[in-house]
């Protein structure tokens, strides 16, 4: 008897969305939605996105559409790849045609402003019962697209369910390796891009590479605190999903939420900086709601408590790396201080 191909359903069409339904096109029958119709009908005469990835080609396999409901009918496997802040009503224009118990694949990073819930929740909301996981890791998606070798955690609550999935995005250039730890793993995806933009503070006010390299090793002491208070795995925070993106975001040039902080140090304003931007930022909508759960919890996280007094509470850029200078750091692992 021969299994029938599964189809694979990726609504949005940015960036990453754009470059796993792609990279899961290569291996069974995967629909891009895409919110305007000229992006759609692009992708699929051209094979390229001409508004987040021009000049770069997409599987020849890989079909478009602008309708929800289309995207969605036969789908076997639903990819969530919408912004964080965006990703609800997208779920929701979809959910009437989504068939039942499908698994659900999170690849946003973020939290929903307002609620601080996970996309994973943000899904069990709209689409309850559905098994909903989240792929994440060390992916500037130019560089996916292009073939150079990268990797990445599937997290799923069954790990036999991850097993299954893993062969719809995992190839010779793009390893994916499994885990139950969902919770770890999208803490960790939101987590790094607030500690991006910190990053980019220090390099838009020229702090240097020693600097740089202090800001992201206690950020990733932050968001192990963090991670692990909310019931994440440290062994998580310390793998692909956790230190892995959270380097690549901090140094990479192509990576949003560094330029944003790199041009807050540079003394850009925010909305001027934002508006420039054909794409989402994420971590300056997640500050916030990381402070939240942090404080709900008791825990101290200094490096992004700056961040979100820089983008929500009119601190000048300076102040964060001055704060270096007044605060005694304390002992390296048990510590709360930078």
């Amino acid at each position: 008897m021969t299994l029938r191909t599964p189809t694979v359903a990726v609504l949005g069409g940015g960036t990453w969305g754009t470059t796993v339904a792609s990279l899961a096109a290569r291996t069974t029958r995967t629909v891009l939605w895409v919110r305007d119709p000229e992006i759609a009908n692009a992708i699929n005469v051209t094979h390229r996105n001409p508004r987040y990835l021009a000049g770069f080609d997409l599987a020849p396999a890989l079909r478009a559409t602008a309708d929800p409901a289309e995207a969605v009918a036969d789908a076997d496997v639903l990819i969530a790849a919408a912004p964080s802040q965006h990703l609800r009503g997208v779920l929701a224009a979809a959910a009437d045609h989504v068939r039942p118990l499908i698994p659900v694949v999170s690849i946003a990073k973020g939290l929903e402003q307002g609620s601080g819930k996970r996309m994973t929740e943000v899904i069990a909301d709209v689409l309850p019962g559905h098994p909903a996981g989240v792929l994440s890791g060390p992916n500037i998606a130019r560089e996916v697209v292009q073939g150079y070798a990268a990797a990445a955690t599937l997290a799923m609550p069954d790990h036999h369910t991850a097993q299954t999935l893993q062969g719809i995005f995992h190839n010779s250039r793009y390893r994916v390796y499994t885990s139950e730890d969902v919770l770890g793993v999208e803490i960790a995806g939101a987590l790094k891009n607030v500690f991006a933009i910190a990053v980019g503070f220090g390099d838009g006010l020229g702090a240097g590479d020693n600097t740089r390299a202090m800001v992201i090793t206690r950020s990733l002491h932050e968001m192990t605190r963090l991670g692990v208070a909310l019931g994440g795995h440290a062994e998580t925070l310390a793998g692909l999903a956790g230190m892995g993106d959270l380097i690549v975001t901090c140094i990479s040039p192509h990576s949003r939420n560094r330029h944003v902080g790199f041009e807050l140090g540079r003394g850009r304003p925010l909305a001027e900086i934002l508006a420039a931007m054909n794409q989402v930022a994420e971590g300056v909508k997640t500050a916030a709601s990381v402070m939240k759960l942090a404080a709900e919890r008791g825990i101290e996280i200094p490096i992004a408590r700056d961040v979100d007094a820089v983008l929500n509470h009119g601190q000048p850029v300076e102040e964060t790396y001055r704060g270096l200078l007044r605060v005694t750091p304390g002992h390296e692992v048990h510590g709360e201080a930078w």
